[in-house]
């Protein structure tokens, strides 16, 4: 696909220089630039970098009534060499394309996509974080626009992505966060949305997930819609546990987020000769593993936690205490080596890192 020049308005009031790098939180700070693509008449077109700025929609947009949306979150990191990094860039694209299809939304073409992203990192490459442990944010999404009342597919749509600097997804940082079961609510089914990232898999999530906080909580850990029996994950991350040594997570199904950091522990685990098995995981043998004491640690996995341990599971009146100050060892190195990776102070042999 050969693409016409994008049409570049840099801003005249950057927000760089009044942006504390040093306390970073995740999620509030946006850098100067967006990028937007409009889809009409069958085909992309209007590729423009402007000042992050408010957009205009119609009150009749058909994301505002009909959730016809998809978005993907990915990261970008300061690298050896004064370099920036986006990581697994490829696999992201891969899932954004996959959840467009599920939504009935027209395929972004691969070339536009990196294009775009490419164009509107090197613009705003300052706002790239120079800490480890920090990062550049990156927020594809496409929506419909369609200005009519009634559910239908959109005929047109509009692309853009937002980048910012972030820190640590939880406020605890890296230190262990506490889950607990809600069995009366369930996040999907089989022939759902549970394996595109969509936002209203996320609207859905959020009582049961204020109410977790209500107690005392971090998030809930997701059962099975069936049974309310088997766990699938948490709402920001893929769940790992090591049971007996040997690493176990939940397997895709059609109910699971298929995320590219579980991806990524998965294969470096397999090449790091840690014993690790995708397979279906009860509530009742994590009770029972915590009891005979072959449950040694938990952690979640996303592109926004990275690996994050966790230290506490409440389930109908049962607690699952595990490491409540630190991680665990196997957690600890899958940490240090992904991140490692991410700022190219370990050489990349899988290939994983877009360098800019």
């Amino acid at each position: 696909m050969s693409l016409p020049a994008f049409d570049i308005h840099v801003t005249s009031t950057s927000r760089l220089e009044s942006t504390d790098f040093s306390n970073l939180k995740f999620g509030d700070i946006f850098s100067d630039h967006m990028f937007q693509a409009t889809f009409k008449k069958g085909e992309w077109g209007n590729f423009t970098i402007e000042p992050y700025g408010p957009i205009n929609v119609m009150p009749a947009a058909s994301i505002l009534h009909y959730g016809q949306g998809v978005f993907e979150g990915m990261k970008a990191f300061s690298y050896s060499g004064d370099k920036v990094s986006i990581f697994r860039a490829e696999q992201h694209y891969e899932r954004f394309s996959r959840s467009c299809k599920r939504m009935n939304i027209p395929q972004v073409p691969k070339e536009l996509f990196f294009e775009a992203l490419t164009k509107l990192i090197e613009l705003d490459r300052k706002w790239v974080p120079k800490s480890k442990f920090k990062s550049l944010y990156i927020r594809p999404f496409v929506v419909g626009v369609d200005e009519f009342l009634g559910l239908k597919t959109a005929d047109s749509y509009r692309f853009m992505i937002i980048t910012g600097p972030v820190g640590n997804y939880y406020s605890e940082g890296i230190k262990p966060v506490k889950l607990t079961t809600m069995p009366e609510y369930v996040r999907a089914v089989k022939g759902g949305v549970g394996d595109a990232k969509v936002p209203g898999n996320y609207a859905a999530s959020l009582l049961p997930a204020h109410l977790a906080r209500e107690s005392g909580y971090t998030q809930v850990m997701w059962l099975d819609a069936l049974e309310h029996k088997y766990v699938e994950e948490v709402g920001s991350m893929n769940m790992f546990f090591v049971i007996d040594g040997k690493v176990i997570t939940p397997p895709l199904g059609g109910t699971i987020l298929p995320g590219v950091t579980r991806r990524t522990v998965i294969e470096l685990c397999k090449h790091k000769g840690i014993s690790v098995e995708e397979r279906r995981v009860s509530i009742t043998e994590l009770i029972e593993a915590h009891k005979n004491g072959t449950l040694t640690e938990a952690f979640g996995s996303g592109t926004a936690a990275v690996v994050s341990p966790v230290g506490f599971i409440h389930h109908d009146g049962y607690n699952i205490t595990l490491n409540q100050e630190e991680m665990g060892l196997i957690a600890q190195r899958l940490y240090d080596d992904i991140t490692s990776i991410h700022h190219g102070e370990t050489k990349d042999e899988f290939g994983w890192c877009t360098l800019i």
